[in-house]
Formats: C-alpha cells, structure tokens, sequence
C-alpha cells in the first residue's frame, strides 16, 4: 500500500473468524514474529470481548515447530496464561486450511484507499473501519449480519484475564539475569530489585519512562529510567545490608546504608 506521499506501507493482517457467527476480526501487524501473533491474539480477545475455548491457527513458523509439528512451549504457555487450547490447522486440508470469502475480499476493499491515507494510524482507522463493515453486512450463508449471530455466540465466551498477564504480553519485554548485587542491567544502566531474585532472569518492559521489572507474571518493582550507571531503591540497599551485618541493629543499618547509597548516586552521578 501507498500513503498519498508514495511512501510504501508493508503490512500483514491477523484475520480471526468466530466459527458459527462468521464475525470477523482484523488487526494490523508489521510483522509477523511470536510476539505478533500473541499480540493480534489478545486484540481480538479484547475486541470480542472475551476468550474462546480454543483456537485455530495456521502453521506459522513463529509458533509451530514445522520439523515436528508442535507448538513451541512458549505459545503453549501463552495460551495457559491467557485461558485457550490452541490447535493447528490439518495443512492443505480444505476445511481448516482455506482461507474464508472475507478474508480472501479483504484486500479488494482496501485498494481503493491505496493513495488516500497519510500515516500509519490513518491505516490502522481504515482497517477497523473494513472490519466494521464486513461484520454489518448481511452474509449470504447465514442470511443475517455476523454481528446479529455474535451476541448469542458471546455468551459462550470466557472471561479475560487480569490486565497484569495481558500486559504482560501486549508489550515488548527484554530479558536480563541479577547479578550478585542485586543489580540486573538495562540499556547501559544497573538498577536493583529484592535480594531473593539474585541468580534469577528478570522480564523488563519499559513504559512512559518507567521501567516495569517482572519475574515471571508477577511486578516485582517500578524504576524511573535513569542516565545514572546505578540506580539503587533505598530498600533493596538496605536489604543487602542485613544480610551482611547480621550484628547490627535496624538503626544501625540504616544509616550505614544511606551513607553508602548517597556516595554511589554521587559517585554514578560522575
């Protein structure tokens, strides 16, 4: 596709159909990684408003392995966490395997915007206004609008999950390992969590200048982003005094421990 610069917009379409309703959904990805899927996934969840028993999918190599016809453990766990059962499609199987009218019309409803859009976002608006209108229009199968079969297929549906685990997923996450100070690294910079995950593999995702630190599912703390090499929250220091000078009392501590986090914020400061 074109923007009316002539600038070239290379896309994919994550294109759903709810079985009996033939309610379509269509999200806009650049690529088409794990990560994509699992995003376009938990959309369309979003957008239906809840999450099917299973789900059929096609045998993409971002999340099947081809050689032995499995889901990769990652989408396995993806699926747990959100609450399907995933299964593939029977390759060159007509009935699972072909692609849906919609779906296959798709295309032809977006060329006569070809040319007529400015950025992504406009794009992405013409998009959901397609999957508005497919949705509406009275299919000739069923003999009523998808959207009219939906609301009794809605009732079938399972709740989403906590926006914790969604966003969890929703958002690109990196991954690094606590040092033996309690330390994990992070774009040229160290900050702290609890001394119990030393050893451990942390998710990270970075937010409005936040940085969001999970261990597994859960939030274990906040950091603001920071040009400071290292960034120590005053309880993590404190907490990795304790278990060094078991003699001490809490005071005692406490302030040993501010004395030496005021010298390394001056000290990471230079």
């Amino acid at each position: 596709m074109f923007n009316k610069y002539g600038e070239v917009f290379e896309f994919n379409i994550f294109s759903s159909t709810l079985c009996a309703s033939r309610f379509h959904t269509f999200i806009y990805s650049k690529y088409k990684t794990k990560t994509d899927v699992q995003r376009c996934l938990i959309k369309t969840f979003q957008y239906i408003g809840g999450v099917t028993k299973e789900t059929l999918t096609d045998n993409m190599s971002s999340i099947v392995n081809t050689k032995e016809k499995k889901f990769f453990k990652e989408f396995i766990s993806f699926a747990k966490d959100i609450g399907f059962q995933p299964k593939k499609c029977k390759v060159k199987h007509p009935f699972t395997k072909g692609k849906d009218e919609s779906c296959n019309r798709f295309m032809s409803w977006l060329i006569p915007y070809n040319g007529e859009f400015e950025t992504e976002e406009d794009l992405i608006k013409i998009i959901e206004n397609i999957n508005l209108k497919v949705n509406r229009q009275r299919n000739e199968t069923i003999g009523v609008p998808p959207i009219m079969l939906f609301q009794k297929e809605k009732e079938y549906l399972k709740p989403l999950p906590s926006n914790k685990v969604l966003n969890s997923y929703l958002y690109d996450t990196q991954t690094s390992k606590v040092s033996n100070e309690s330390l994990f690294y992070y774009k040229g910079s160290k900050y702290s969590v609890p001394t119990k995950f030393i050893n451990h593999t942390l998710n990270l995702r970075e937010e409005n200048n936040k940085l969001y630190v999970y261990y597994n599912k859960d939030l274990i703390t906040i950091h603001n982003i920071s040009n400071k090499y290292i960034n120590y929250k005053q309880e993590h220091y404190n907490e990795g005094f304790m278990n060094i000078l078991k003699n001490k009392t809490q005071d005692e501590i406490d302030t040993i421990a501010r004395k030496n986090l005021d010298l390394i914020n001056r000290l990471s400061e230079v």
